[in-house]
């Protein structure tokens, strides 16, 4: 297992951590291993539909307090729209992601930045500095502009960002998160892995 440096991903970690509570895990064990792991906190995430700690603990009156690490996860998906599997996924991606008014991942050589609104209804790209530094250049790649026009974004006639709202005012569905991201980093693959 591992990302392709033979390290540890970030869902794994989260596991390793969950399975060393040998009494079971509460709901505070939980808390700490996502603020420990992914380095945020899922109590002073806005926007919530319920009180993180409480739906936690829901689920493990629910489930027993023998879950997996997937389990979890999936769960904190479903009930907080906060995909952790994919933000491990995305460890080493040199994306951005900013979600829920904060940072979910962000490293200073990341080369370009996902910023969702309230309620992730609408999703903004942009260029980090770190990429206008790298090319001198503070403008999206012609190809990153014409993946995201075909998936219905808009963007600027300065190219250095590019914009799309949910017509429907729901959340972006994951699958459009997951277009979005995968053209980012195919474009990365193809022109930028050497910066």
């Amino acid at each position: 297992m591992g990302n392709q440096n033979g390290l540890m991903t970030k869902a794994e970690a989260m596991d390793n951590l969950l399975v060393s509570y040998e009494e079971g895990v509460s709901s505070s064990d939980i808390m700490n291993s996502i603020h420990q792991v992914f380095k945020f906190d899922l109590e002073s995430t806005p926007y919530l539909p319920t009180p993180p700690r409480a739906a936690i603990e829901a689920y493990l009156e629910h489930c027993g307090n023998k879950v997996t690490g997937a389990e979890i996860r999936k769960m904190i998906n479903q009930t907080f729209g906060i995909n952790l599997d994919a933000l491990s996924a995305l460890e080493g991606a040199r994306i951005s992601l900013y979600s829920k008014n904060q940072w979910m991942i962000q490293h200073d050589k990341d080369l370009f930045a996902v910023h969702t609104g309230t309620g992730d209804i609408d999703v903004s790209i942009f260029p980090t500095d770190y990429f206008a530094e790298q090319t001198g250049s503070g403008e999206l790649p012609i190809e990153l502009i014409n993946a995201f026009i075909s998936l219905g974004y808009c963007c600027e006639e300065n190219k250095a960002s590019c914009y799309f709202s949910n017509p429907s005012g729901e959340p972006v569905p994951d699958a459009f998160k997951g277009q979005t991201i995968m053209a980012i980093i195919s474009v990365i693959k193809h022109s930028y892995s050497h910066l």
